[in-house]
């Protein structure tokens, strides 16, 4: 199968699925809350998105050489989906947490109204409970990247054994 003959390909989504089993364990050692949710959720240690688009320089690099188009390509797009990773991404999961907080707010602001006498018609909870909740971790931190970079080009490395 000509799919599984692409080197670069198996290396970068193997570094994905790989980085996101192992941010179980790694929240686990680090004393965050753990689920098998984190497997498909954004942010957390390390990056996939880092991972896998250093996975597929470093294979474009092995297979391709340093001269390639291809890997001034993949660099080009790696280093893009880096920095959005840590820049945009971030940034929108620190304002999911704002929100978050400002829901809470106005819920509590609801309940001493209610406490003075006051009639609420529906509580803020339902209103939030009826549509969604703001997700709060989308990007990394730094540390995270490096090692999500560090597991790409070890994934990469290890997977050109077996081509």
């Amino acid at each position: 199968m000509p799919f599984f003959n692409n080197y670069p390909m198996i290396a970068a989504l193997s570094a994905i699925i790989i980085t996101q089993i192992i941010k179980i364990p790694v929240a686990f050692i680090l004393g965050r809350p753990t689920s098998l949710a984190l497997a498909t959720s954004t942010g957390g240690m390390p990056s996939s998105h880092s991972a896998g688009v250093t996975a597929l320089i470093t294979s474009l690099i092995i297979k391709e050489g340093m001269e390639s188009p291809f890997v001034a390509i993949a660099a080009t797009f790696g280093v893009i989906v880096i920095f959005d990773s840590m820049g945009v991404r971030r940034q929108s999961g620190e304002h999911g947490i704002l929100i978050n907080e400002l829901i809470a707010d106005f819920e509590n602001l609801r309940k001493m109204i209610v406490n003075l006498g006051q009639d609420g018609s529906k509580s803020v909870k339902e209103m939030i409970d009826e549509t969604k909740h703001s997700k709060e971790f989308l990007g990394h931190k730094p540390i995270e990247v490096f090692f999500g970079i560090l597991s790409g080009i070890l994934i990469a490395l290890g997977i050109h054994i077996f081509y």
